[in-house]
């Protein structure tokens, strides 16, 4: 069997040849004014189709051939899409990483996956100059000039418009213009290698195949019941390759990708508005920032419809009840948020719409965790025992019944086999089973009697105590800090390991929503105490800390660095 995703950007363009592929936003300016009279750079799916081609050809004519490794750091644009393509039609590997993730871990990725080629603008190719990327491995050099200016000061290798020129060389002399021969790839043959962002530890590298796309596009298509002819408003790269696999318009707005918090709300309403947007898929901080702008907590008046919106994607980390239910107000009754459940090596896994969550706000209240949904179609997911050792192979495990607390651990075809030449951490996650992979997803969670799946926080962000009967006793995260949080006066908190007397210790570090006077701390701290005594999963929990502003990821904005705030809670108890 072999596969390529580009397979459907060719039925598209037959079947839909003239419907919009993409567009992205070329006018930049602030205020609703230049939001509403930004233009957009257009593309067809037949051209986008046709671009891409040219481009394959342009790639293996300049020496960028199937199996090769290329870096691609091109900002959303069209050459970013016709780019990618290009390189999935000619069996190149994109390597795809977040440049949020910073200097010393991408010069380790790039150690890591030993690129051939570095395609990108002309800021990335400054980079990889000043700071060494790849320089060991890297042969072969594109230029994408985004009109930023540097493109004549910081030209390498061959430009964007001279691999089309290329092919149309190739073409001419040939005296033929066919469509580009797709490379057929084995279903588990490498298409791409994605790292991961490294907010939860080192970045690494998920080998992807083909198949693995091809179930995330049926996944898509069943699951979330994406169709043809939509038009989705694309916040985040990868996934708005998606769009134009599906049939799909992937309408780019103004924005960070890398830091959607920043994002103008206006150019995203904007471009909701402009071309009738169906379907958005945005990430917990976008929801929130979205929220804020549409709906006036003061007066409780909405102030902006989505009435084009059918359906919004979650995903990358757990929104709030509290920014989705705000969020929702923007859209049309019916309309669901589907919170989404999954990470780079396995998405998705689960999901659950605004309406069923919104009914288990009581038991997240109550420390029960955060409900992520049930496991989608093909999908199955399992709670084991909590073990730091590798499993290698699935019969010599029992899963935990319902309620019980345990790693989880995902089955499916989206599943990845294998981080890119880490073996260590391919043998810590992945479990045998059979032909197949099982993925150990580094979270903690339980699932209940109707085989919905509950969050309860990171592996490793657990606090594992001695008890009073010299047994071992864990804390975890989100069943305990979701306790503290239902308190007036807490923005939000983080549960962390601190060492006293040579023990392990449970301690909550406390982010305020305003800083209290010193009576109001003393107040605060006999409130928090009372309120850990009532829970059985937080008793014993003694110790509090302040801290003015809690460190987390800039792309979601809600991930906690808590190994940060550990180091932060051990200093302030020596001093």
């Amino acid at each position: 069997m072999t596969a390529n995703i580009c397979r459907h950007l060719n039925q598209a363009a037959k079947d839909i040849p003239n419907e919009l592929a993409v567009a992205v936003q070329r006018h930049k300016g602030l205020g609703i004014l230049s939001a509403k009279q930004a233009s957009y750079s257009e593309l067809t799916f037949a051209q986008l189709d046709g671009i891409s081609d040219d481009l394959a050809y342009g790639l293996e004519n300049v020496g960028i051939k199937r199996g090769m490794k290329a870096v691609l750091m091109v900002t959303p644009s069209l050459e970013f899409f016709s780019l990618t393509f290009a390189l999935f039609k000619a069996g190149v590997i994109p390597i795809l990483v977040d440049p949020g993730m910073g200097v010393k871990n991408l010069k380790q990725c790039f150690i890591e996956a030993e690129p051939q080629a570095f395609i990108g603008i002309p800021k990335a190719h400054l980079a990889r100059k000043l700071f060494g990327w790849g320089k060991e491995s890297i042969t072969h050099l594109v230029t994408v000039d985004d009109g930023s200016g540097l493109g004549k000061v910081v030209s390498s290798g061959f430009s964007y418009q001279q691999l089309q020129a290329k092919s149309q060389q190739n073409n001419k002399s040939q005296q033929s213009n066919q469509p580009y021969d797709i490379a057929k790839l084995a279903a588990d043959e490498m298409a791409a290698i994605l790292f991961t962002s490294g907010s939860t530890g080192t970045p690494k590298g998920v080998v992807y195949s083909h198949s693995m796309f091809e179930a995330q596009i049926q996944a898509l298509k069943q699951d979330y019941g994406i169709k043809p002819g939509e038009r989705d408003l694309a916040t985040f790269p990868l996934f708005s390759l998606f769009g134009p696999a599906l049939g799909m318009a992937s309408i780019v707005p103004d924005m960070d990708a890398s830091k959607p918090i920043t994002a103008n709300p206006d150019f995203l309403f904007a471009a909701i508005d402009k071309y009738q947007c169906s379907n958005m898929f945005i990430n917990p901080a976008l929801i929130e920032r979205l929220g804020q702008a549409g709906v006036d907590t003061r007066s409780d008046k909405v102030l902006k419809q989505l009435s084009s919106i059918n359906r919004v994607i979650s995903a990358g980390a757990p929104a709030t009840i509290a920014s989705i239910a705000r969020f929702s107000r923007m859209l049309r009754e019916e309309v669901e948020v589907l919170n989404s459940y999954g990470a780079t090596e396995s998405l998705p896994i689960s999901k659950i719409p605004s309406h069923e969550l919104f009914t288990t706000t009581d038991v997240t209240d109550s420390g029960g965790g955060i409900c992520v949904g049930r496991a989608i179609q093909g999908v199955e997911i399992e709670i084991i025992a909590i073990d730091e050792q590798p499993i290698e192979d699935w019969q010599s495990v029992t899963p935990l019944r319902p309620g019980q607390i345990g790693e989880i651990v995902v089955k499916g075809p989206m599943v990845s086999a294998s981080y890119y030449r880490r073996d260590k951490a391919t043998t810590d996650a992945k479990i045998a089973d059979g032909e197949l992979v099982r993925h150990r997803m580094g979270d903690l969670g339980y699932l209940d009697e109707s085989g919905r799946l509950w969050m309860c926080g990171r592996k490793a962000h657990r606090v594992d105590v001695a008890s009073g009967h010299d047994k071992p006793h864990s804390y975890f995260s989100i069943p305990c800090e979701r306790i503290f949080n239902t308190h007036e006066a807490v923005k939000r908190s983080a549960l962390v390991g601190v060492e006293i007397g040579g023990s392990m210790t449970p301690l909550v570090c406390i982010e305020l929503n305003k800083a209290p006077s010193c009576s109001d701390s003393a107040k605060l701290f006999n409130e928090l105490c009372a309120i850990a005594q009532q829970h059985s999963h937080t008793k014993g929990i003694e110790r509090f800390l302040i801290h003015p502003d809690f460190p987390v990821d800039i792309r979601h904005n809600a991930k906690i660095f808590r190994e940060k705030l550990a180091v932060w809670a051990q200093k302030q108890i020596k001093e």
